[in-house]
């Protein structure tokens, strides 16, 4: 699990107030400031007399040359180390990321958490944000997170299979190959999904495309960082989306395009054990929704009684933000 540790120090009450807010794992603050800190509410605090103490178990190392990184190499054997990158900022992190565990890294915005996080597929184990802006940390933390959240994901049985008529469905193209058992959770509710698997089975009629999802009608919801919904119409390139497989495990994407199109449409309804889910799809065998066991399941085959992943949470969303609310969607 990625962690996220921010900077507060010299002591900023609105930065520490965001973290805590927002879910930082930790705040840097200076000595004496421990108790103050509880005052605002419990998190771990960074700092000579704090939670985890700073020079004993945590460090600053600046990366200038190979030195530094055989330095950086010795002092993660027994510490957290924080690099600050001088000149050259991603290949010695690629250099230490294979060769490590336990390092974080100095960032001082959104973009470059975000490249940290993505070097070498692995990325860096946390996430030191140094800002002054309360806003710019609680987008940072609300990223970390949902770059390694782990949702638990259920069994729905199919009760009803529907052809309908024609509607403009959209694929969702992204810059990632999926693997299989690996897609896109998509349905007629924000409050329940299904897993609808990607586009990388081979089959005889239509090359595979593993960095497709084929996602539904323009109306349907899916899951996109920090714990929020869009409408598949309200994506575009450059945004981001997340990528779920069968297990549960979860990476952000980034969408190359979307392509939006007239096609036949299917409903597909079931139960999550009394909780209703729907989802309208392509009429198209190469669409498939993701069995328990991850395998790939087409939608020209689902009958009552069928077997599919798929994820429940409580209704209540505004403008794609969770909210506790009394909502009914049919």
């Amino acid at each position: 699990m990625k962690e996220i540790w921010v900077n507060c120090s010299p002591w900023n009450k609105d930065i520490a107030i965001s973290a805590l807010e927002s879910g930082a794992d930790a705040i840097l603050i200076p000595d004496g400031m421990k108790e103050k800190t509880k005052e605002l509410g419990l998190i771990k605090t960074i700092a000579g007399d704090g939670d985890l103490k700073l020079g004993e178990e945590v460090t600053f190392l600046e990366i200038k040359d190979k030195g530094d990184e055989r330095r950086a190499l010795e002092l993660a054997k027994y510490k957290t180390v924080i690099l600050q990158m001088v000149n050259w900022k991603i290949i010695p992190l690629e250099n230490l990321i294979a060769q490590t565990e336990r390092i974080f890294v100095e960032v001082s915005s959104f973009e470059e958490a975000e490249t940290a996080l993505g070097v070498l597929e692995k990325g860096v184990d946390g996430i030191f944000l140094k800002t002054e802006e309360p806003l710019e940390v609680r987008k940072v933390v609300g990223m970390v997170k949902s770059s390694s959240i782990q949702l638990k994901l259920e069994t729905a049985k199919i009760e009803r299979v529907a052809i309908l008529g024609s509607g403009d469905r959209v694929c969702i193209d992204t810059c990632t190959n999926m693997s299989i058992g690996e897609g896109m959770l998509i349905g007629n509710s924000s409050q329940a999904m299904f897993l609808v698997h990607c586009e990388g089975v081979e089959n005889p009629y239509v090359s595979p495309r593993p960095f497709r999802v084929n996602a539904g009608p323009v109306h349907a919801y899916t899951m996109v960082p920090e714990g929020k919904t869009k409408y598949l119409s309200e994506l575009g390139s450059g945004d981001r989306v997340l990528i779920v497989n069968y297990e549960g495990k979860t990476q952000v994407a980034v969408i190359g395009r979307i392509k939006i199109e007239k096609r036949p449409l299917i409903l597909i309804e079931g139960k999550i054990k009394e909780k209703k889910i729907s989802a309208i799809l392509q009429n198209a065998e190469t669409v498939r929704l993701v069995s328990p066991d991850g395998k790939p399941i087409s939608v020209a085959w689902l009958k009552e009684g069928s077997e599919i992943l798929s994820y429940s949470e409580e209704p209540g969303r505004h403008f794609g933000i969770k909210i506790k609310e009394t909502i009914t969607e049919r």
